[in-house]
């Protein structure tokens, strides 16, 4: 795909929840797209559109269950929904009516979390979802992406609009570290090579792309050329780019602003133990649950930064 990294670790200048705005409006265009928001469009940056195009926007309320049922409703009369509410209560909060309503009716909706893992920040544990895309996952069929900055946000949501089935998409919405150049085009269901290398892979997803990025930048400078892979779509996962990076390198790091548990790194692991077994490590929340605080401190805390993605790196190469 055409895509160019262009990673300068600063934040871009525009907040997630601007970009995602933006593009709403332009998916707006489409006459069978209707956006639903459980009582947070200020919050993600859609206020301003859906009070101006009142028949295709609709604000539920805090009430994420009818959220998900309006939104299979609307599919299943021919419309094109999308719906938002905050990663939690997109996932464990309307779980029974995502997974009965959409995914087992086989509707097209694209649901959205925001706030994903620790960027719920000052939100804390009861809003910080590390375990969304591991339920996400567990329902067939389901399509789960973790937006790396605003380049991919702009490029890939626009094509879930015509993608079957089910489809959740986790962002922030604040300022992230830009990877890609702008334009960057990206295939659902392919990993993005953003860096080569061939003593260790490092697959990561969301703004754990940017500290392998980091991780990767050290280690070369002691020797340790990485390969890193941006996994954004953690489910269908790109087995064919997992195993092809165990070849070449024998040995994996997954590095995830999510619970180990049930996320990219478990998803990984299944492609590994069954096709390529090479040593492995996880860098991720290792089964804790949220808690208030900055966003500095909450990755610090549960280790999803470069430094301990480095201590990974040459934990998992000594074991080769």
């Amino acid at each position: 795909m055409n895509y160019k990294v262009n990673f300068t670790n600063e934040k871009e200048k525009r907040a997630m929840k601007d970009v995602f705005g933006a593009t709403v409006a332009k998916m707006g265009e489409d006459p069978k797209f209707v956006y639903l928001d459980a009582d947070l469009m200020s919050s993600i940056g859609t206020k301003k559109w859906a009070d101006a195009h009142p028949t295709q926007a609709y604000n539920v309320g805090v009430s994420e269950a009818n959220l998900a049922g309006m939104a299979a409703g609307l599919a299943s009369s021919g419309l094109k929904p999308l719906a938002h509410t905050f990663g939690p209560f997109a996932s464990r909060r309307c779980y029974d009516q995502v997974y009965l309503s959409i995914g087992y009716t086989k509707n097209d909706v694209i649901m959205i979390g925001s706030d994903a893992g620790v960027t719920a920040a000052y939100n804390g544990g009861t809003h910080m979802p590390f375990e969304d895309m591991a339920l996400y996952r567990a329902i067939p069929h389901a399509t789960v992406i973790d937006v790396t900055d605003s380049a991919m946000l702009e490029n890939v949501l626009p094509k879930l609009l015509d993608m079957k089935g089910l489809k959740y998409v986790r962002l922030g919405r604040k300022e992230v570290l830009g990877v890609y150049e702008a334009g960057a085009d990206f295939e659902v269901g392919k990993a993005a090579l953003v860096k080569d290398g061939s003593d260790v892979a490092i697959i990561a997803c969301g703004i754990m792309v940017a500290e392998a990025l980091k991780a990767a930048a050290v280690l070369e400078a002691e020797g340790i050329k990485a390969l890193v892979l941006d996994m954004f779509t953690v489910k269908p996962i790109d087995a064919e780019a997992v195993i092809a990076a165990a070849k070449k390198t024998g040995a994996i790091v997954t590095a995830e602003n999510h619970n180990v548990i049930g996320g990219l790194g478990s998803a990984v692991a299944d492609v590994l133990v069954k096709n390529t077994p090479v040593p492995m490590e996880m860098v991720g929340v290792q089964d804790e649950f949220g808690q208030v605080g900055p966003q500095d401190f909450l990755q610090n805390f549960y280790g999803l930064t470069s430094e301990v993605i480095v201590e990974k790196v040459k934990a998992v190469i000594a074991r080769k």
